[in-house]
């Protein structure tokens, strides 16, 4: 019975010792593992008499006990001290300044919120539709005839044909989502229809995606006159200030007559000051719904008439914001975000103003 005594006094020296969790593991092994000190000792007890081992037995499976939680007392206390040491050297010093980068909105997505606004003023309501069309939506519902440039390759991109032979596209105009409300609801209509456009169209005032806003009013005795009225309207809330503006004939297969509209401007330098000096700019397309599309979405053209309109987002921003380029809207350069981006606390309105 000494000799266990000793045995278990040598240990606990061992084991209050031990500096960490390695060296502990390795004690618990020479008295514990499969051929420790102790295991072998419990293995002899099966050539002792039955008199030692009612003595011996109890002895050795106090001495196991012992040992082991010896042994799990010892590793909390080294796995408290590694935590406290960790803890005193990654100290966060809670009094440094915070550097933190507040997110901006992007150029475009302003500008189209202001667009928004003024026209929902007007009574304009925002309609959507897919990025991906068919052929009748895109080009036969507008007008556009078999062979028609818009339709060749090098200006629109085609889809891989489906199992039916039929090629879609990647949508050239939000015009197809002026088809859609036509085909679905009846008049009076009067929507803007916001979204990405795509197009074989890369350089600086040009890129493969961009972003366009159309819009579409359908009434009974519509004329030109409402349309100019409503354009001229919308320029001077969007620039904000007063915008002297031209519409020249033009031709467009979906409207007629058409017409481009141009904005005064004077060219300082770098930059451009819209509503003022000699020169135009043309910064939009529009015109008086062609009967042949009333038609091809069920509108009786002698009853109902109306016009529309189409403008870049990107090229708005461009000219109201002083962007040089139009490709670095879409380069992700966080540097080119952080000067021409906008609040997102700010929330455009003709009241406090869009910008």
């Amino acid at each position: 019975m000494s000799d266990i005594e000793a045995i278990r006094s040598r240990f606990q020296a061992d084991i209050d010792t031990a500096s960490d969790l390695s060296s502990l593991d390795a004690i618990r092994v020479s008295a514990l593992g499969k051929k420790g000190e102790i295991s072998m000792m419990m293995r002899g007890l099966g050539k002792m008499s039955p008199e030692e081992k009612t003595v011996m037995g109890p002895a050795l499976n106090g001495l196991k006990n012992d040992v082991a939680a010896l042994v799990d007392i010892r590793k909390t206390a080294l796995e408290n001290e590694a935590l406290d040491a960790a803890l005193a050297s990654e100290m966060m010093d809670m009094s440094l300044p915070v550097s933190r980068k507040n997110g901006t909105l992007h150029p475009v997505q302003q500008v189209m919120e202001e667009m928004a606004v003024i026209f929902s003023d007007m009574g304009f309501s925002v309609a959507e539709g897919p990025d991906i069309e068919d052929d009748f939506h895109n080009f036969t519902a507008l007008n556009f005839p078999p062979g028609h440039p818009a339709r060749d390759m090098h200006d629109t991109f085609f889809m891989v044909p489906d199992s039916d032979g039929q090629q879609k596209v990647l949508r050239t105009h939000t015009s197809p989502v002026q088809i859609r409300t036509m085909m679905s609801q009846k008049p009076p209509i009067r929507i803007i229809a916001p979204g990405r456009t795509y197009r074989c169209d890369s350089d600086q005032t040009h890129t493969p995606m961009f972003h366009q806003v159309e819009g579409l009013v359908i009434g009974e005795d519509i004329h030109m006159g409402h349309l100019k009225g409503c354009l001229m309207d919308f320029v001077s809330a969007f620039f904000e200030t007063d915008v002297d503006v031209r519409f020249r004939p033009h031709h467009f297969p979906f409207t007629e007559p058409s017409a481009e509209m141009d904005v005064r401007y004077e060219r300082d330098g770098a930059s451009i000051k819209i509503g003022q000096g000699n020169d135009w700019m043309e910064i939009l397309g529009c015109g008086m719904v062609h009967p042949n599309v009333l038609t091809a979405c069920g509108i009786n053209p002698d009853v109902y008439q109306g016009f529309a309109f189409g403008m870049g987002v990107d090229r708005l921003a461009m000219l109201k914001y002083g962007m040089p380029d139009l490709r670095d809207m879409f380069a992700g350069d966080p540097r080119w975000l952080g000067h021409y981006g906008f609040s997102p606390l700010v929330q455009a309105s003709l009241e406090s103003g869009l910008s």
